[in-house]
């Protein structure tokens, strides 16, 4: 009955915190309403105010991946993503104030319209007024940006979580996809291409339901059950990643200088050093939302402490003090190799306690090197120092002991210079004695348990071909 209500608990909270949308359900039709913002939308709105817009037109930006929407069975002629993603960009540079856009899509509806007008002014108007003006002339843009939608790439990262016990269970279940946008500045006056920007943006899909199966009577059969799917719109996640491409044209031409901002010098350099900070941590995410970090500082040196638990012959274990200091060396983004200097405390309780010291040398292997969170495998032999003095030593058991050990570890990044380190490891005694009495055949062994802060330091050597000129 405990179990039956715990997981009615944890139901309860799933559909609580991850599906406010459930209590929010669309059983009655709405009227329409203004768009709404996407994640990027209020940072290109407070961008600050250009120093002159710039007449920019767009013929075609569209989806260039070709792709239908996906379907257990059959084939379904829906695309996978919107087809009026140029509406969106016109919509974006006008909503940035930086630019000035010029119809260009349906420009055979705009000339088509002024060849009316103009044969209507020459037919009719021109005998009742000579001097109607005639016809302005259309703007040119001194840019035109093309570009579009370059891939969608579905089912990128899929996965779930469900549980059932005596009838009452439910499930969560979820998926990403993926689309990219590419965004290119070209110049009318030379054809060059000025600037290139691209952005990806991730599409999130969820599901989550629960059930009840249960007999409550004899033939009396209680069932129910409840859900909630929630898909993010793909024309919004569109519009996110076409509005931050937009700001980061924006703000990549300021660098260059092809414009600025109304400001002056002090706004730009602001505005590029604000969006050079950010452009650099979101290019250390990688995919799947890993945050990359290059080692470039090959040496390193830790101070870690924790426990150490002695598995030997005594039947009384208790964990002992343990405390580590080790400098190591990166050999490549894999492999470290580094030399360690420890003190633990072997501890029996009343049966036996001693401290000793051990140096060990071990072979490091990074399983993601250049992940902010990456774990690592180790091992290594070393030896084991008995401090104790002779006179205190009657039985002549101070000497040391081989062993070998191995172990396993996770490293978190803080910055460059500082990392965050947690381990354990099984050490295997040559010997014995480590507990002071010889007993069975075994060896003894003990296990260390540890978590410190890593410092690194040191520069990478380039291998950088030096080229050679002769002068005349």
């Amino acid at each position: 009955m405990k179990i039956n209500k715990l997981l009615t608990l944890v139901l309860g909270g799933m559909i609580l915190n991850s599906c406010g949308a459930y209590f929010n359900q669309p059983i009655i039709q709405h009227e329409a309403r203004q768009g709404e913002f996407s994640k990027s939308t209020q940072g290109l709105l407070d961008l600050p105010e250009a120093q002159t817009p710039v007449e920019v037109a767009v013929y075609n930006f569209r989806d260039q991946t070709g792709q239908y929407k996906a379907v257990e069975n059959g084939s379904t002629f829906s695309t996978a993503v919107t087809q009026g993603s140029t509406a969106i960009l016109l919509k974006a540079l006008e909503d940035s104030n930086w630019f000035i856009p010029i119809e260009r899509e349906n420009l055979s509806n705009l000339t088509t319209e002024r060849n009316i007008i103009r044969n209507t002014k020459q037919e009719y108007i021109k005998n009742l007024n000579p001097n109607e003006p005639p016809l302005p002339p259309l703007k040119y843009a001194g840019i035109i940006l093309e570009g579009g939608i370059v891939s969608y790439d579905t089912n990128i990262v899929t996965g779930g979580l469900g549980a059932r016990y005596f009838g009452i269970g439910g499930s969560t279940k979820y998926r990403q996809d993926r689309i990219t946008v590419y965004l290119r500045m070209v110049s009318t006056s030379n054809g060059e291409i000025l600037k290139t920007v691209y952005v990806s943006k991730t599409i999130l899909s969820q599901a989550l339901d629960a059930s009840f199966f249960r007999f409550v009577k004899f033939q009396r059969l209680l069932e129910a059950e409840t859900g909630i799917t929630q898909n993010e719109p793909v024309q919004l996640a569109v519009k996110d990643a076409v509005e931050k491409a937009v700001r980061a044209l924006i703000i990549e031409g300021i660098e260059d200088g092809y414009w600025s901002a109304k400001g002056g010098n002090q706004v730009n350099q602001e505005l590029v050093e604000s969006y050079i900070k950010e452009k650099k941590e979101e290019q250390s995410v990688r995919l799947y939302d890993r945050i990359f970090q290059e080692n470039t500082k090959p040496n390193y040196f830790s101070i870690m402490s924790g426990v150490s638990l002695i598995d030997g012959d005594y039947s009384q274990k208790k964990p002992g003090f343990y405390f580590r200091g080790d400098y190591g060396h990166s050999i490549n983004n894999n492999f470290d190799v580094e030399v360690a200097v420890s003190l633990f405390q072997v501890n029996n309780d009343f049966q036996y306690k001693n401290e000793y010291l051990s140096l060990d040398l071990n072979a490091r292997f990074n399983l993601l090197p250049n992940d902010n969170l990456g774990p690592y495998l180790y091992a290594g032999s070393g030896f084991i120092f008995d401090h104790r003095a002779e006179d205190s030593d009657p039985e002549g058991l101070s000497q040391s002991f081989m062993k070998v050990q191995y172990g396993l570890g996770v490293k978190y990044s803080i910055n460059e210079s500082f990392d965050f380190r947690m381990f354990a490891e099984q050490n295997i005694v040559l010997s014995d004695l480590l507990d002071g009495v010889e007993n069975g055949k075994r060896d003894d062994f003990y296990y260390n348990f540890g978590l410190g802060i890593q410092y690194r330091f040191g520069n990478k050597q380039s291998n950088k071909l030096n080229s050679v000129t002769d002068e005349n």
